[in-house]
């Protein structure tokens, strides 16, 4: 998994409620099991009209957010049913953080083993960040998630807590498959131990 230190981009505004994970990636992109080429499909009924060609008015559409890193989402983000291909979608589209005031509990913990950082504030903290992703093209936002701090355009900077575990595991690019890698001298030796007394398994 990539390491997520910090990262400078530009922060799109998405000022809609309850963005389910069937919104972020609709069901008949749920074919495939890899991470990759989902990026396509991230928002389709938003980005699409029917007859296939973009819908102008969606913000991922807009030229300034074309390239976005950062998402600034209304309540509840990555509510209804759960699908990892939900945060695969938003990373292969280049998205690597999302600030909401909350998010779906399965939705919140496959991001941090994606390589995402989804960032919970406040009302009143999202109405300044949501007015800073709004400007377009100066809609740039730094995340230092050492520091857990959120810069924006004026150099104004908002606080975040987060799980010293899961901060530790995106700062050292570890998912699952890492973790236990980590280990891999112990497990090693285990087998090794087990394999001497018990010759027969």
């Amino acid at each position: 998994m990539e390491k997520f230190t910090s990262l400078t981009g530009v922060a799109a505004p998405l000022k809609i409620t309850n963005i389910d994970t069937d919104m972020i990636i609709p069901k008949q992109y749920l074919k495939t099991i890899k991470r990759t080429g989902l990026g396509s499909g991230l928002f389709a009924e938003l980005r699409y009209k029917e007859d296939g060609s973009e819908n102008p008015d969606f913000v991922l559409n807009k030229p300034a957010y074309r390239n976005a890193q950062v998402l600034v989402a209304e309540d509840n983000f990555g509510c209804g049913s759960s699908r990892e291909h939900a945060p695969w979608a938003l990373l292969d589209f280049g998205i690597r953080c999302v600030i909401s005031t909350s998010f779906a509990d399965i939705f919140y913990n496959n991001c941090f083993k994606n390589g995402i950082l989804p960032i919970k504030v406040s009302p009143e903290d999202l109405a300044k960040l949501m007015d800073d992703a709004g400007r377009g093209a100066n809609a740039t936002l730094s995340i230092d998630l050492d520091r857990q701090e959120i810069r924006g355009p004026d150099g104004g900077t908002i606080g975040f807590d987060i799980d010293p575990f899961r901060k530790h595991c995106l700062l050292n690019g570890l998912d699952d498959i890492g973790l236990t890698m980590e280990k891999a001298g112990r497990i090693e030796s285990f087998e090794a131990k087990t394999a001497a007394e018990r010759g027969w398994l």
